[in-house]
């Protein structure tokens, strides 16, 4: 603590203690922020307590917060409610969209929607950005309130217009589905870029997904690729999954067999299923990496586990000519046996050539054990 901060602990301190509600509340903010003072939630409460008291409203509000999250006091939504309702009933903002917010999911209190979107629609009257979000969700989604898709894209927009980036991606999908208002592609990409840049992921992996199909800006496979990138970065599977592909391609950008690798092994390791298929084909035909067939099978193994079709066929082939596992037609029946039954050709001779090499009892065998395979993956995938 420098002499500054010294200086400044002391003054509020000093008035404080004389009952400066302003004064109280100052302090009790630097004791929860350890500004000019170590840290001290309970400090913290007890000064905005006395503030509060004296109906001080940002020190409702403060009092109202630490309450909801049980720092310095014992958690208890009801008096975090208690204190919401204060600085609300005088107009603040804050307080306004927080009590909305407890009402409409119960939190200490009975819910009640209709009380929830008058709160939030007094703090959206104030430009409160988040309560402007939360009521275009509510319309949008009509939970709480009869839905209207008009009412969501004005609540939106007005938060959108101050930069929150939800509500940018949400009135940027409005536009691009024609929810609420004409389909206008162009109005679409303008507010999905602004989330975009503000690093919304989704707004990003839709913005790549733009400028790659030309959906209201000219098509730009190199933007696309920023885009992609930017998203898959931050673990956007989608993202990841398609700059494997256009690196694959390599129609519209150089193709490159390393990236492409790197994207979708990424994309499989998060349970994206075609990317799990790919990766087994890269493997198995030595496309950018060194020809593995056993990495192969390991990675179709995790897409026919997602009732993927064509891993079911390769993995079946697999089995069949023992590569990558041992040769096992048991196997191999049951995992061409799946693919044949949804009308996959290849599956359906490759199935008839088996049974030629097995005996009756092997083939009943693998029946059963196919139909219980079967009622796993229906159980499993829903």
């Amino acid at each position: 603590m420098n002499n500054k901060d010294f200086i400044a602990e002391t003054r509020y301190q000093l008035a404080a203690e004389q009952g400066n509600p302003d004064a109280q509340f100052n302090y009790g903010y630097m004791c929860e922020c350890g500004d000019g003072t170590a840290q001290n939630y309970t400090e913290a409460a007890h000064w905005y307590s006395k503030a509060a008291a004296q109906g001080h409203i940002r020190a409702q509000l403060a009092l109202g917060y630490l309450y909801e999250q049980g720092n310095g006091v014992q958690q208890d939504d009801t008096k975090a409610i208690s204190w919401y309702q204060k600085a609300a009933d005088q107009g603040d903002a804050d307080a306004q969209y927080s009590l909305g917010v407890m009402l409409a999911f119960g939190h200490g209190i009975v819910a009640d929607h209709n009380k929830a979107q008058m709160w939030c629609q007094k703090a959206a009257a104030q430009n409160h950005i988040e309560a402007q979000y939360t009521l275009g969700m509510m319309f949008a989604s009509g939970e709480g309130v009869e839905q209207n898709e008009q009412e969501a894209i004005k609540w939106y927009r007005l938060a959108a217009q101050q930069g929150n980036a939800d509500a940018q991606f949400n009135l940027a999908a409005m536009y691009a589905f024609g929810q609420g208002i004409e389909r206008d592609p162009v109005q679409a990409a303008k507010w999905c870029r602004m989330a975009a840049e503000q690093g919304h992921v989704d707004a990003q992996h839709n913005l790549g997904f733009m400028y790659a199909k030309g959906e209201g800006v000219e098509c730009d496979p190199f933007a696309a690729v920023h885009w992609y990138k930017l998203a898959a970065e931050q673990g956007d599977i989608d993202a990841q999954y398609n700059l494997g592909s256009m690196y694959i391609n390599g129609k519209e950008i150089p193709q490159d067999y390393d990236e492409a690798r790197h994207w979708w092994t990424l994309a499989a390791e998060q349970g994206n299923a075609a990317a799990q298929y790919n990766l087994g084909v890269l493997y198995v035909f030595g496309y950018g990496v060194v020809q593995n067939d056993t990495e192969a099978v390991k990675w179709w193994n995790k897409a026919v586990e997602q009732g993927y079709t064509d891993a079911q066929y390769n993995l079946g082939g697999m089995y069949a000519l023992g590569r990558g596992v041992p040769k096992d037609h048991i196997k191999a029946y049951i995992w061409l046996s799946l693919p044949a039954e949804k009308g996959h050709q290849d599956a359906k001779k490759a199935l008839l050539s088996l049974e030629n090499k097995m005996s009756p009892a092997q083939i009943k065998t693998a029946q059963r054990d196919a139909e219980k395979v079967c009622q796993r993956l229906e159980k499993n995938i829903g």
